[in-house]
């Protein structure tokens, strides 16, 4: 097997990192409470023929701008125009192990984007959708020469991204996946990187095709099974879909409580280390008043929060709904001016632990 140059990073991103909703106003704010919560963007996946430096594939419009400047399209027939483009995936096979490898009977190409399960995931996991943020391993291959132009396995480190940033033929081929699978996926230039991509070795027309683990996948919501909370804490009300807080009676905890409502299914569990996708609200103890609404996905990395956002988040599996008290020594202990909170608060937090993310 032939291999073109490996990037430092992957290549079907959209753009690197894609900024999300700040953390710093509402995340950072349980230091505030999470800092930059930062949507994760993924691969060099994303809809174009370019790749970024972090190695993700990304669109078109980026694939043309980033292209060698100066360097104009060739108008001359693309080498795939004499490829017949076959209608499935069995001529390509890949062996197993942590590490898999593939051969293409190469010039290779397909027909339209095509997906085969080689390792499926555990019965009953959870399955992505086109909007997932995933983490996975992977490796790219070029179908008209055979050669590996991207491996997250070479780069040693799972890569993670929303599969709204990547190519067409990625969130095509994962969608309908489940976490822990196994999958080959292959798809057209049109799906893939239309315009080339003359740095990563392919030319119009190439088809592509990707060997792919997925680790673990985001959830939308909380996942799992229900937990009976402490009688003497707030009772929270998911009626609406959005969580009510009954008013806190009595004096607050004089330590962090982390009562768990319900026990996420995830398989990503939050390190100190971790950066976390999350949804949550928060209110004052003393007088039932919501601090902040921030039920919309927001990420950032845990060591930026406040205290009681570490200390109490740490070691839950993603998909779980937990109620934090949050004493004000752990979150905002001279008040915080932002939100007109006054010093010396004890704060309630209802959190869904969405995806968590371990720093590569």
């Amino acid at each position: 097997m032939r291999r073109a140059r490996i990037p430092d990073e992957g290549w079907f991103r959209a753009s690197g990192r894609i900024p999300g909703v700040s953390f710093t106003r509402d995340l950072n704010r349980p230091r505030r409470a999470l800092v930059a919560l930062v949507a994760i963007a993924g691969l060099g996946l994303s809809a174009c023929g370019q790749s970024t430096t972090d190695g993700t594939p990304t669109p078109d419009t980026e694939a043309t701008s980033t292209a060698s400047a100066g360097e104009s399209p060739s108008t001359s027939p693309s080498p795939t125009a004499t490829i017949t483009p076959s209608t499935d995936l069995e001529a390509i096979t890949v062996t197993e192990g942590d590490v898999p490898e593939v051969t293409i009977p190469a010039p290779w190409g397909i027909d339209e984007t095509r997906t085969k399960v080689l390792v499926p995931g555990p019965e009953g996991g959870q399955v992505l959708t086109e909007t997932s943020t995933v983490s996975l391993n992977y490796a790219g291959y070029n179908g008209r020469t055979g050669e590996v132009f991207d491996s997250s396995w070479e780069r040693g480190a799972p890569t993670s991204f929303s599969l709204q940033e990547v190519v067409p033929g990625f969130t095509k081929g994962l969608t309908g996946q489940s976490v822990g699978s196994r999958v080959l996926i292959a798809m057209p230039s049109e799906d893939g990187y239309a315009q080339g991509n003359p740095n990563a070795g392919i030319e119009v027309g190439d088809s592509l095709v990707f060997v792919v683990d997925i680790i673990s996948a985001n959830f939308e919501e909380a996942t799992g099974a229900p937990v009976e909370p402490a009688a003497e804490l707030p009772v929270v009300d998911m009626a609406s879909g959005t969580p009510e807080l009954s008013a806190p009676s009595g004096e607050p905890p004089t330590e962090l409580v982390v009562q768990p409502l319900v026990q996420g299914a995830g398989t990503a569990t939050v390190s100190e280390t971790s950066t976390i996708q999350v949804k949550y609200r928060s209110w004052v103890w003393a007088t039932g008043e919501l601090l902040e609404d921030a039920w919309r996905p927001q990420q950032g990395p845990l060591d930026s929060l406040i205290e009681g956002w570490k200390q109490g988040l740490a070691g839950l599996p993603t998909g779980t709904r937990v109620m934090l008290v949050v004493p004000p020594e752990l979150a905002y202990p001279d008040g915080d001016a932002q939100t007109g909170l006054d010093a010396g608060q004890t704060l309630v937090y209802v959190i869904d632990i969405l995806d968590a993310t371990s720093a590569s």
